[in-house]
Parts: C-alpha cells; structure tokens; sequence
C-alpha cells in the first residue's frame, strides 16, 4: 500500500461523522446499510450524511450499491486492513517476538488479526 493511499483513509476518517459512518458500517459487515439507516443510527441529516458519505468513497473506503430507490453502504474492510498491515509493517524493529507480546495487551484484536506465534530461533508464522 503506498503512502499517499494510506494519507488519503486518514483524512477521510479525520471527522467524527465519517469515523462513526464507517465504524457503522464496520459493524455491519457484507449486509452493509443503506443511507437512511445511517442517517438515523447517527441522527446525522440526510444532506450531511450525504457529504461524509461522498468522502469515505473518495477514498474507498466504502462502496455503494443501487437497491432500487436506496443506496446501500458498505465498508471496505481490505482496505481497512491493508491500513492496519501498512501502520504494522517492520513492527517493532522487525522483531516477531515483541510484536507478538505487544499484541496479546490489545483486547479483541484476534477477532480481526491472525494470531502470531514464533519460535525461539525467531521464524514465525500466522
């Protein structure tokens, strides 16, 4: 992933809106939401919820869908964790071990990062 991509997701979720939008839609997983839903969950107005909608897919971090009169939302979750890859690439001075350790302080994180283990002589895997 290259940086200015990487730029480009830190903007986008820069606002509160668009951070609880695509939280939301996060959430939502592949059912996604349409924008009323949206609009309501987060008591934002429509118009509103219109603009942060239209940065989030500038950035692609949301995809849209035509459901007859509704459009339907949903999180790009690869490039969520592609974000994530890049921020944790070389982690640590390129030492697993660390990482590893660092990894099990942080609460839920296995429900969307493989679980790393390493042995001794420093090979890991997933």
């Amino acid at each position: 992933m290259e940086k200015t991509a990487v730029l480009q997701v830190f903007e986008a979720l820069s606002s509160g809106v668009r951070l609880d939008v695509f939280r939301l839609l996060v959430q939502a997983g592949g059912a996604g939401r349409v924008a009323g839903e949206i609009a309501a969950t987060l008591d934002v107005p429509p118009t509103n919820l219109s603009f942060h909608l239209k940065a989030l897919l500038a950035a692609g971090l949301v995809s849209v869908e035509q459901e007859g009169r509704f459009q339907r939302y949903r999180a790009s979750i690869p490039l969520m964790l592609d974000t994530i890859a890049y921020l944790t690439a070389n982690c640590c001075g390129d030492n697993p071990e660390e990482c590893a350790s660092l990894r099990d302080r942080v609460p839920g994180v296995d429900a969307f990062l493989p679980k790393i283990s390493c042995k001794p002589d420093g090979s890991c895997k997933e």
